[in-house]
């Protein structure tokens, strides 16, 4: 068995990751799949005679989603540009949970005296008007929910249903039966019943659920920190003497028996033995030992540790992947790939909430309109179990 790091995107939800793992387990020749929502990644045990990484990747790619091997070690470049790319995300979230909850506010105090059910003066009538309320609550529901119809329509595309799903039917449905009584109020009044609108729960709930997200972009980010900074103790460059000239080559290009320059102050490139020169190596990052260590022609040096005094010239022994540094890099990557036990019975738990949810909905607008043939109560009640089971999305996600 071989073992495969996959670096995942288009994931907006844990029912994702589910699918993502069910969709790479049933790849033949595949043992065994982790997906971490968290950290992005899928790590897999696969038998490489039966199955490939093109196979594997061809599969996440056909349900939607796209998938790429880790390099053995990333350059730094590559990191910065995942950071800029989770920056810009987190700035637009927050721009979104500002605009959205500021008119969720004026929502709410507009909507005080239907829900209290009481004349409260101070509350200016204007805010309770439904076409002002109409005019505010639009764009939350089209421009910060934006994310959660395009969520909903990729799942809907790969004929699942994910959070997203539900968050897009629960406010939907409130958004647009408030809008149907803000157009058409006679056709509740003359059944009896109050035009009442919910647009603050539309509101609300987008709101409060992209808060969620702006905190699950930021803990992403913070799951790749170890990383990141393991990353970052690599030497970029190396020394190499070839034909007798030394010539500088990026570490990639180090080849297996390459004779190495290092300098006073430089990090040493990958992991050798020294055959010419001495010196004091800092291998802190490697053991903790806190006074460097006397090195001379015959014992081993480790890359990404720093020379000290003394120029030497050493032979590689382990490159790429092989290095300590590499292997340290992919125990950590493996030990985020892995999830805790409470962790797998919250994504069992995903994999049901949606469709279940869902199907008790459409049974409550059965039960309702065929206990008292009032549409409007029907539709009150399929929107409530809708509404309600949205933020539990949330709680799931955290």
């Amino acid at each position: 068995m071989d073992i495969l790091t996959l670096k995942l995107k288009g994931m907006s939800c844990a029912s994702c990751a589910s699918s993502v793992e069910e969709i790479i387990s049933s790849v033949i020749g595949v043992s065994e799949c982790n997906v971490n929502f968290g950290a992005e990644q899928a790590t897999i045990k696969y038998n490489p005679q039966q199955a490939t990484i093109k196979k594997i990747q061809d599969a996440v790619d056909a349900a939607g989603f796209s998938a790429t091997p880790l390099q053995e070690l990333e350059m730094i470049t590559g990191e910065d540009e995942e950071k800029a790319s989770r920056e810009a995300k987190s700035r637009d979230f927050i721009c979104k949970v500002i605009v959205g909850g500021a008119i969720s506010a004026l929502l709410i105090v507009g909507s005080l005296p239907m829900m209290t059910g009481l004349e409260l003066s101070f509350i200016p009538a204007w805010l309770h008007n439904p076409w002002l309320q109409l005019a505010l609550t639009t764009p939350v529901q089209f421009w910060c929910g934006y994310g959660f119809y395009t969520g909903a329509w990729k799942a809907l595309q790969r004929r699942n249903a994910t959070m997203d799903t539900l968050i897009a039917l629960g406010t939907s449905a409130a958004f647009f039966y408030s809008l149907f009584a803000t157009v058409f109020p006679d056709f509740f009044i003359n059944q009896g019943l109050k035009a009442e609108v919910y647009y603050e729960t539309a509101a609300v709930v987008i709101t409060l659920i992209l808060l969620g997200k702006s905190f699950e972009n930021r803990a992403k980010g913070q799951t790749r920190l170890a990383i990141s900074k393991l990353i970052g103790l690599q030497a970029r460059d190396a020394r190499v003497i070839r034909n007798g000239q030394e010539i500088d080559v990026p570490i990639q290009e180090v080849e297996l028996g390459d004779v190495i320059l290092v300098r006073p102050g430089e990090k040493i490139p990958v992991d050798g033995i020294i055959v010419d020169g001495s010196s004091t190596i800092d291998e802190a990052m490697v053991t903790g030992e806190s006074q460097p260590v006397k090195k001379q022609v015959g014992d081993e040096v480790i890359g990404a540790t720093i020379n000290k005094n003394g120029s030497f010239k050493f032979r590689t022994t382990r490159v790429g992947k092989d290095t300590l540094l590499s292997q340290i890099v992919e125990l950590v990557r493996q030990a985020q790939g892995s999830k805790a036990p409470i962790q797998r019975l919250a994504d069992r738990v995903t994999g049901w909430f949606v469709p279940v949810v869902i199907t008790i909905a459409i049974l409550t607008f059965i039960i309702w309109i065929n206990l008292t043939g009032n549409i409007c109560l029907a539709l009150i009640s399929t929107v409530s179990v809708l509404i309600i089971a949205c933020p539990c999305a949330l709680g799931l996600a955290t």
